[in-house]
């Protein structure tokens, strides 16, 4: 008979062979924090998880009420006619600002985006605790599609908000193209603001009570309600340049720059520009910020 062939053993992979097999196939340790780029590519990798996580929830909203998605027009409505009645009309912080209607439709629905933004953007991890434990994907995703978000949820209040400059007067021009490079920098900025104070209320949960109260003021000195210019120049010297060029003001002279042709709306390229720093600035310090304690969100 003829005698079988020796078949050679198996041989164990070393450590070194072992990781680098682990490598190739997108397996890392767990606990382990990747290396930016990584993460960044993982992130890029996921982007239709983000989109309809970020679709599901904006649908979900408003779902539970009988007018459902009509909600999405009206709620920004009745707080444009309810500022309107309190600011324009009684108090009269919009005086001087020509279309005092559209004045108040911009700062009312932009810093709505910012409110919501922040607020949810903060607490997107330690709300979403159970999920950040069950599954394994980049914890950068539950901060960007909270902003997201609100962004696809306000496209209706974005609608309307062209709709009532038209009726209040605007004519458009070539500067209204300029609102999706307005409402582009807007969110690059509050990604990276949301990623920051997701990082710091995963530290400290005691922070997010803070938000709240934070946002309640620079809703007062970001010229929601007022024109920010007029009290920057009544301010005068570095104070008034610190409100005047602070990232949430910016957020709603740029809208109002591309969209009110009312004088002290004229487009100005320095309000640009600073919000451009702001929002690439805003976008890579959260990004890296945020990544920096990547592996432990979701071990509190």
């Amino acid at each position: 008979m003829t005698e079988a062939v020796a078949r050679p053993r198996p041989v164990a992979p070393s450590p070194q062979d072992a990781e680098a097999l682990a490598h190739k196939n997108g397996l890392r340790v767990l606990g382990r924090r990747p290396p930016l780029p990584t993460y960044l590519r993982d992130v890029w990798r996921r982007r239709s998880f983000l989109w309809t996580l970020s679709s599901g929830q904006s649908y979900a909203k408003n779902q539970q009420n009988q007018l459902g998605q009509l909600w999405k027009i009206l709620d920004p409505l009745l707080l444009i006619g309810s500022y309107y009645l309190i600011f324009g009309v009684i108090i009269g912080t919009t005086n001087g600002t020509g279309n005092k209607i559209g004045f108040l439709s911009v700062g009312v629905i932009i810093f709505g985006v910012i409110s919501a933004s922040v607020t949810s953007g903060s607490t997107s991890i330690v709300n979403n605790t159970n999920l950040v434990r069950a599954l394994h994907f980049p914890r950068a995703i539950l901060p960007l599609s909270v902003v997201l978000t609100q962004f696809i949820a306000h496209i209706p209040a974005f609608l309307l908000l062209l709709g009532v400059m038209v009726l209040t007067g605007e004519h458009p021009t070539l500067h209204w193209l300029l609102l999706p490079v307005a409402l582009g920098l807007q969110a690059m900025f509050l990604a990276g603001t949301a990623m920051i104070g997701a990082r710091l209320v995963n530290l400290s949960r005691d922070l997010g009570n803070l938000i709240p109260v934070a946002i309640r003021v620079l809703r007062y000195l970001s010229g929601v309600f007022f024109p920010v210019a007029a009290a920057a120049e009544r301010i005068g010297g570095i104070g008034g340049s610190a409100i005047e060029y602070q990232p949430f003001a910016l957020a709603m002279t740029t809208v109002r720059e591309a969209l009110m042709s009312s004088p002290g709306y004229e487009f100005q390229p320095v309000a640009w520009i600073v919000f451009a720093a702001w929002a690439v600035g805003t976008l890579i310090v959260g990004t890296v910020f945020f990544w920096w304690d990547e592996a432990k969100y979701g071990r509190g």
